[in-house]
């Protein structure tokens, strides 16, 4: 915790379970790799520019193995000019999509096998690309904005751990309940350090619709996880609070989750956020989340 810098963007100083698109490295080591057992959970849980790669470069080896078959046999390709790489690759590319125009035709009975063989891949490679596809798009997925930073002020006389937190498409999420969790580094009575976990109580754990932003608030009273803690001790201690979204969204009907951490240098004194709530004339309740991370000094 730091005192109210307006800062928009800070480097941690160490890592973080909930990573964001500001650095979180983590190198395995000595784990048995599960190679091809994995590999559809992997690409299920990649970007989709990864996925488009992967698919793009698995369709182009395919097709570039094949062809290069077609030219070791020699005369596979009735219409096709002798050692012609272009022909025996787009030869391919017909065979795998199934496509056939005609021009190009399959001569002999090894190149007919290969044609087969073909054929098969073609089929299971179509097969995994529409179920990770369709199983891509499915996926309930939440669009949950949460505040750049978090903040520790008075509220009501007492000390407050608060986050501001909005849904960000235009339908409703129906019982929504957050869990905060604080993360922090603790050595026990032989000295060995072990990271421990602190659930910290909200003030209000659920709310029946979330449609426009929810503040979550933790008291800070004797008996919290952060009652007494300084900022030195809160940046030494290598402390981490999470905040865990459920909810259903309304128009999936899909349970969807959705996750965010503030490290030290991410949590600030004694600020308050800004409003982002205007009642217009017009009985219109207008959100401006162009000011939705927008802090101002509390007084």
């Amino acid at each position: 915790m730091t005192k109210h810098p307006h800062q928009h963007s800070v480097t941690p100083r160490h890592l973080r379970l909930i990573a964001r698109g500001d650095g979180f490295t983590v190198i395995s080591t000595g784990r048995r790799r599960q190679g091809l057992k994995d590999i559809y959970a992997r690409l299920l849980g990649a970007s989709w520019k990864k996925i488009i790669v992967i698919m793009a470069g698995v369709y182009l080896f395919i097709n570039v193995l094949f062809a290069l078959a077609y030219l070791a046999i020699g005369n596979g390709i009735d219409n096709a000019h002798k050692g012609s790489f272009a022909d025996a690759f787009f030869f391919s590319v017909q065979t795998i999509a199934t496509i056939g125009y005609g021009s190009l035709t399959p001569h002999g009975l090894v190149a007919n096998l290969l044609v087969t063989l073909e054929s098969m891949f073609g089929f299971a490679f179509y097969a995994v690309v529409t179920g990770l596809v369709f199983s891509k798009f499915s996926r309930p997925t939440a669009r949950i904005l949460f505040s750049d930073k978090a903040v520790i002020t008075n509220h009501n006389g007492k000390r407050h751990f608060m986050l501001r937190l909005a849904n960000e498409r235009d339908n409703r999420i129906v019982d929504a309940s957050a869990k905060l969790t604080l993360m922090r580094d603790e050595k026990s009575t032989e000295g060995t350090l072990m990271r421990r976990f602190y659930d910290l109580p909200l003030v209000r754990r659920e709310i029946p619709i979330l449609r426009l932003t929810w503040t979550v608030m933790h008291a800070i009273d004797e008996h919290s996880p952060l009652y007494g803690m300084t900022p030195e001790k809160i940046t030494e201690s290598e402390a981490e609070v999470i905040i865990s979204i459920t909810g259903i969204d309304e128009t999936l009907s899909h349970t969807i989750h959705a996750r965010h951490s503030y490290i030290g240098q991410e949590i600030i004194c004694d600020a308050a956020f800004g409003d982002i709530l205007i009642r217009r004339d017009d009985y219109v309740l207008e959100v401006r989340y162009d000011r939705f991370h927008q802090l101002k000094t509390k007084k």
